[in-house]
């Protein structure tokens, strides 16, 4: 069982032919609405792949909240401890023909209690406890002492060196992009590729300072886990035909949290996480792409393939996560050479669990 909590919220997503820089007016081609937030997505990913997924957010007591939580009971995931004190909050997402994108997001009132209430029913159940890097440092004094659940940090949010270093010392697990890593935790070091190197070794020593594993990921370039022991693992992005990738980072999030739920270690959750990241950005909007166990372990027995592996010509591989969500500017990852490709993960024979429904 995983619990998320953290972010709930409708997108507003802006089609636009550019990004605008400042005082720019740019006219939208396509206005759309749907079903967002971190936590709230996080959760369907990881219920799509077989997961007992809770949500532990804030909603409203509003029609649109009841018809947000009836969306995700739909696909899964137990609504019942969703605090419905609050209001249904807004993302404003400003998306390029060819993916890039923006997004302006309002906050929340998920309060240090509502992450109190989540980790006691977390631990009661023996369950993970999934949380958003905007908790941060306030859920540090929360979740300090002992008898805390096992705990999962997605760093995306985290306004700071202070926070993040709190949620590090807080997770036994830590997601974050490579971006906003570097910025954060190895600020000295060249962004540029040639850095790469020196801050490979500032984000290792991170890791093992918080005895934290941290996964870092470098969109169309893949992913780097740094182990507690010192022990680095990489693996590439999966070539897809990208549209859209504003929920592929909550994708590779839910799903890195289903796979260590079901006892899959570190680094092959993280390569699992990966491939069902690729494939969410292949449909707009960021909570429709999210895909299925079915499809994500299809993809990754056709990566282990030799024979299907060559890319088609309009391929390329997906952006799996931005950093910065409440800038209004381009965000952008880092570039490098990528890693040598690592092999997916055999698919795995055990069934997926069945979904619960209720509210």
């Amino acid at each position: 069982m995983i619990v998320f909590c953290g972010y709930a919220n409708v997108d507003l997503t802006v089609e636009v032919p550019v990004l605008p820089g400042p005082a720019a007016r740019v006219q939208a081609t396509r206005v759309r609405r749907g079903e967002g937030g971190m936590a709230a997505n996080a959760a369907v990913a990881a219920a799509r792949m077989g997961a007992d997924a809770r949500f532990a957010g804030v909603v409203g007591p509003d029609p649109e909240s009841t018809a947000f939580l009836a969306a995700l009971a739909g696909d899964g995931v137990d609504t019942r401890w969703t605090s419905r004190s609050g209001v249904l909050t807004t993302a404003v997402v400003l998306l390029t023909p060819d993916g890039e994108r923006s997004i302006i997001s309002q906050d929340d009132l998920v309060t240090a209690e509502q992450v109190a209430s989540a980790a006691a029913a977390a631990r009661e159940a023996g369950a993970w406890l999934y949380l958003d890097g905007y908790r941060f440092p306030a859920a540090a004094d929360v979740l300090a002492g002992s008898g805390r659940p096992r705990l999962v940090v997605d760093l995306d949010g985290c306004d700071g060196p202070d926070a993040m270093r709190a949620a590090l010392a807080a997770a036994d697990h830590a997601l974050v992009g490579r971006a906003q890593a570097t910025a954060f935790l190895a600020p000295d070091t060249d962004p540029g590729p040639g850095g790469h190197a020196a801050a490979d070794a500032a984000l290792a020593a991170e890791a093992a300072a918080h005895r934290v594993n941290l996964v870092v990921t470098d969109g169309a370039r893949g992913w780097t886990l740094f182990a507690p022991d010192g022990a680095r693992h990489a693996g590439a992005a999966i070539r897809v035909t990208a549209v859209d990738a504003t929920g592929a980072g909550d994708c590779f999030a839910g799903v890195y949290c289903a796979e260590l739920d079901r006892g899959t270690a570190p680094p092959d959750a993280a390569r699992t996480a990966a491939v069902a990241a690729g494939l969410s950005c292949t449909r707009p909007g960021a909570r429709d792409g999210l895909p299925h166990r079915a499809s994500v372990l299809s993809r990754i027995r056709a990566e282990n393939d030799p024979r299907t592996t060559a890319p088609r010509p309009d391929d390329r591989p997906a952006d799996l996560r931005t950093t910065e969500p409440r800038t209004t500017e381009p965000r952008t990852d880092g570039s490098r050479p990528n890693d040598s490709r690592t092999p997916a993960p055999d698919a795995p024979a055990a069934p997926a669990r069945p979904h619960r429904e209720e509210t």
